[in-house]
């Protein structure tokens, strides 16, 4: 069907019962709703969206049941969307050409990430298998340039040299290995080996503990994952200078980074989740929106468990998240905040809800800093207004 003249078709209907207009309303299921909304920005049409839980919900109390039609499912829309329980979705037009960009480098990076982590745990999952030995080498081994560049030497990594025959490696002798892992951690931009890595991987040739037969096919599997994990690295820092990129581009690279511990790249993941936080009617909407506000449980005397939403975008709240972790190391007032969750006599958290909080602190504050066009204020982010600035200067004068 032609949406475009399904649109005008609505629009010769509303006009000819002496409607002013028409608002196109659907659930954005995938991109099909950034096609419809073009169309109806052409005609100058407004556009909403319905959030695919409320049409659920509104779905079951309709009859107690959970049929679902098509027809059923636009009435109810239509419902939804005369009773405002609908949103504003980002716009499609050329003005928002920079955050379009910045949302699909972030959706990028995610799968980058993912591949980056399951290269990881298939190299470690291999090695456990076949030469568990190798692992203990090093406190966390893929942390590690020297282990991996003395592993890529072991499974002979685009050279075919050894190709994981761990007697024709020890024929090297202890002093051509080193050369050889020197001369690896230096083409993947290292500066010098860690010697006593490489010493205890060249004593673990001679371990035989794991499933031996199968290590001549595991190696060449591991040659395979290293490769993959090198190319998912090599583009994930590509991506990750792109968004920093569009981040300077949108003027906002001076600002996010002005909260202690937020790294460009860092709060260019969240603002890619997100989109202009100037289309956002409160910083608590966007925590809405990350699924970290607080659901309470109270009735009459009882008071249960306050819990998180869990409704929202599941990867902008892996994005604040992660943030968490740098922030914490060398943002005082976050640190500060955290030490108090966690150790306060009534109510105490427990690390991870503390670590939440932190999350949704930083994206409430994050949206003042982008909306408000203002740096980051440590006073401000402590005490919640300037007031107590205001108050401490008059009383020092």
């Amino acid at each position: 069907m032609d949406l475009g003249a399904a649109l005008d078709w609505a629009a010769d209907r509303a006009h000819a019962k002496g409607f002013a207009g028409v608002t196109v309303a659907c659930e954005p299921t995938g991109h099909r709703w950034m096609v419809l909304a073009q169309l109806a920005a052409e005609r100058g049409m407004s556009f909403v969206c319905v959030q695919p839980a409320a049409s659920s919900w509104a779905r079951k109390t309709e009859d107690l049941t959970t049929d679902k039609t098509d027809d059923k499912d636009a009435v109810l829309i239509a419902r939804l969307t005369a009773e405002l329980r609908c949103y504003l979705p980002e716009p499609v037009d050329q003005a928002n050409a920079a955050w379009t960009r910045l949302r699909h480098l972030g959706s990028r990076r995610e799968e980058l990430l993912e591949q980056h982590v399951s290269c990881v745990q298939t190299l470690r999952d291999l090695l456990e298998c076949v030469w568990p030995a190798a692992l203990e080498t090093a406190k966390h081994p893929f942390r590690s340039t020297t282990f991996v560049a003395a592993l890529a030497v072991v499974v002979g990594q685009g050279r075919g040299r050894d190709g994981g025959d761990l007697d024709r490696t020890r024929r090297l002798g202890l002093a051509r290995f080193e050369r050889a892992v020197r001369a690896e951690v230096t083409r993947r931009g290292g500066v010098r080996p860690c010697l006593r890595i490489v010493r205890r991987l060249f004593a673990a040739l001679d371990d035989s503990a794991g499933v031996v037969a199968h290590r001549p096919a595991v190696f060449e599997r591991l040659e395979w994952t290293l490769a993959d994990w090198d190319t998912a690295r090599s583009n994930l820092t590509d991506i990750e200078t792109r968004m920093v990129c569009v981040l300077d581009e949108l003027g906002l690279t001076a600002l996010v980074t002005s909260i202690d511990g937020l790294s460009p790249v860092g709060a260019a993941a969240i603002l890619a989740q997100t989109g202009d936080l100037t289309r956002f009617t409160s910083a608590r909407a966007v925590v809405k929106h990350a699924g970290l506000a607080p659901r309470e449980r109270k009735s009459g005397t009882f008071t249960g468990r306050a819990r998180l939403t869990g409704a929202g975008r599941p990867q902008l709240r892996v994005a604040a998240w992660r943030a968490v972790w740098g922030c914490l190391q060398t943002n005082r007032v976050y640190a500060a905040r955290y030490r108090h969750l966690t150790t306060r006599e009534t109510n105490r958290l427990t690390p991870t809800q503390a670590q939440t909080a932190v999350a949704g602190a930083i994206l409430r504050q994050l949206y003042a800093v982008v909306t408000q066009q203002r740096a980051w204020d440590p006073v401000i982010a402590a005490h919640g207004t300037t007031m107590w600035k205001e108050t401490a200067s008059t009383t020092a004068a």
